[in-house]
């Protein structure tokens, strides 16, 4: 007993060519709780029992039975599986529930056994679809070249990008892939000041967010992520070979190695990404050279920490990890009478450019910047101060590993302006724990495991065999399911767009769009941000047009922090912009306020530094007291 008297009519189903026999309790067999059932004397459960066991009862069960048996082997039947493995139970369950719950229960076994079948054929279909084994051939163009790659690995300021850049602009056709927005506008701008044969270069800029497309251009500066892989060039550079190793965008380093249309593919980087590379040019059957560079100005430790405020000096870099320590910083310098350039990566490119000019000219004494300042941005840096080795890695404050610090060491000592770059931590921890990281022995990047990201083509191929539509699922189906052979290439997505991706699904979007809105370069995790980013997708999604409406007087009133992210919110909708022009039209127009909250954001922070230092010059008229200074190394 389970806790209940009842009782249960026996019989058999025959039906579809099955034998089906069952023991079931009909739906009123339960007849009352033991306790209850012990209180009733023999005539009033001799009334109970021929009010319930019946003739009409038992054939009301065993047409329900017949029922459910054919419904059960029809549906299993569909997909191919034995319905008697379902139905056994039907004569083997010791229970008291009614038939109907009974049925319930084993259509929801049925239903999971389904799911488990579909799911299985799904995840079969969708890794013959896609082997990433044959992911080079994807790339049509650079796969029928005959391409040579030349590696150039060395320090910061080896040289390195020099020579590729002087190779590229000799080229009658070339390429220049960044790894930021920044670096792809300096050279750029860099390639504009080359003449080829008495003639200068007609070079084009392309980036997510901005396109300076010029007619019968030979030469392109762009985004790594912009890659061209339809036109075939004579020279290709792709510049921080190493971030083949980046968790979130080492894909598109995996990408251009792969398909850089180009004749000769400079790889430049790092000296650990030379087995990576050797690894990529071997798969790609591709010839290889190798150069490894040295530093052109030697680097070293400063004999002990900075200490005091005092001690810091025109030239130099102060490192922090943050946004708001980077502010901090710069005001307790300024407060020395030291005039401060500041950099960090929540600035538009435009914005650390004018930054580092004011550096660079000599306008500002010293420049505090966050990591920013490891990639690109040639400043003349006499010596790097840390003030810490600890940074948030998105989830917890960790020590920087060694490439970082080196990496970051590595501006001071500009060749040719200064003869030796040095390093110091502000305080007895941090320059003995900087110590020992430049010491530290750098990983190699991996030689296998290159990521690789799912584009339109392969959601397509995914949701063509399975018949899948949501953007969520098939993101999982290329991570999981795909067919990788050997592990050299290996799929990923990122969390973000995973987490984009399902409340993408929620509205009335195609694939492409979903997509495509999946990968817009913003910060869902700023309210401002993400609000912009959900009204472009619900206008989208109902298939109204987007336009900007300038307020430019509104940044005359917005804090520091709050028109940076305006900035970020109008690249982002050019980002936008270029993709569904017809839906967002307003490119030229966000551009342009990009441009002015750029030059705000200037302003604001030249603003802020003035008012500091003059603030502090009345304070040693009052107090006579000089701190701080020198003169550049």
């Amino acid at each position: 007993m389970e806790g209940r008297v009842f009782i249960r009519f026996a019989g058999v189903v025959e039906t579809a060519g099955l034998t089906v026999p069952y023991q079931l309790v009909p739906s009123q067999g339960v007849l009352a709780k033991p306790s209850k059932w012990r209180k009733m004397d023999r005539a009033a459960r001799r009334a109970l029992l021929t009010e319930r066991v019946t003739g009409a009862a038992a054939h009301a069960l065993h047409r329900s039975a017949v029922d459910f048996v054919e419904e059960i082997f029809e549906a299993a039947d569909d997909v191919g599986l034995d319905a008697v493995t379902f139905l056994n139970v039907l004569d083997e369950l010791e229970t008291s529930e009614p038939a109907d719950y009974v049925f319930e229960r084993i259509r929801q076994r049925l239903t999971h056994a389904v799911e488990r079948e579909q799911e299985e054929r799904h995840a079969a279909r969708t890794k013959e679809s896609i082997n990433l084994a044959e992911y080079p051939a994807s790339f049509e163009v650079a796969s029928r070249m005959r391409r040579r790659f030349i590696a150039l690995l060395g320090p910061t300021n080896s040289g390195k990008t020099h020579m590729a850049m002087e190779a590229l602009a000799k080229a009658k056709s070339g390429a220049y892939l960044a790894p930021l927005r920044l670096l792809a506008l300096e050279n750029y701008e860099r390639l504009l000041n080359v003449e080829h044969e008495g003639e200068d270069l007609k070079v084009s800029l392309i980036t997510g967010e901005e396109r300076r497309v010029v007619e019968g251009a030979t030469h392109v500066a762009s985004t790594v992520e912009m890659l061209d892989a339809r036109t075939p060039v004579e020279v290709a550079v792709i510049d921080e070979i190493q971030m083949l190793a980046d968790r979130d965008r080492g894909a598109a380093w995996t990408a251009a190695v792969c398909g850089a249309p180009a004749n000769v593919v400079y790889l430049v980087g790092a000296p650990e990404a030379r087995r990576a590379i050797e690894a990529l040019a071997d798969r790609l059957e591709c010839e290889l050279e190798v150069h490894v560079l040295k530093r052109k100005a030697p680097l070293s430790m400063e004999s002990g920490a900075v200490r005091k405020l005092r001690n810091l000096q025109r030239g130099d870099a102060v490192i922090a990890f943050s946004r708001r320590e980077v502010l901090k910083w710069r005001d307790m310098i300024t407060e020395i009478g030291l005039s401060v350039a500041t950099v960090y990566g929540n600035l538009s490119p435009e914005v650390r450019r004018a930054q580092a000019e004011r550096f660079r000219n000599g306008t500002a004494d010293v420049v505090v910047g966050t990591d920013a300042l490891a990639m690109g941005l040639n400043l003349p840096i006499s010596r790097i101060v840390m003030t810490t080795t600890v940074k948030y890695n998105g989830v917890e404050e960790e020590e920087i590993p060694a490439a970082l610090a080196r990496q970051i060491a590595g501006r001071a000592g500009r060749y040719g302006v200064h003869e030796e770059g040095f390093v110091a931590g502000y305080d007895d921890e941090t320059h003995e724990v900087m110590r020992s990281l430049l010491k530290e022995k750098i990983p190699p990047v991996s030689t296998s495991g290159f990521s690789v990201a799912p584009s339109i083509e392969h959601l397509h191929r995914i949701a063509s065999v399975t018949g899948e539509t949501s953007l969520v699922k098939l993101l999982k189906r290329f991570v999981h399911n795909i067919d990788v052979p050997d592990g050299f290439f290996y799929p990923r997505i990122t969390e973000e767009q995973s987490e984009r991706a399902l409340w993408l699904d929620t509205l009335t979007l195609s694939l492409a769009e979903k997509f495509m809105l999946s990968l817009v370069p913003i910060s869902t995790k700023v309210p401002t941000l993400q609000s912009a980013w959900e009204h472009w997708s619900y206008s989208l999604a109902k298939k109204k047009i987007c336009k900007l409406q300038p307020h430019p007087n509104d940044l005359l009133f917005q804090s520091l922090q709050e028109v940076e992210d305006t900035c970020r919110m109008y690249s982002a909708y050019a980002w936008v912009s270029y993709r569904v022009p017809e839906y967002f039209p307003s490119i030229e127009l966000a551009q342009e306020l990009a441009r002015t909250a750029s030059e705000r954001v200037d302003s604001i922070l030249h603003a802020q530094n003035a008012a500091a230092r003059k603030k502090q010059s009345g304070a040693v008229k009052q107090g006579g007291n000089k701190h701080g200074g020198g003169k550049r190394r």
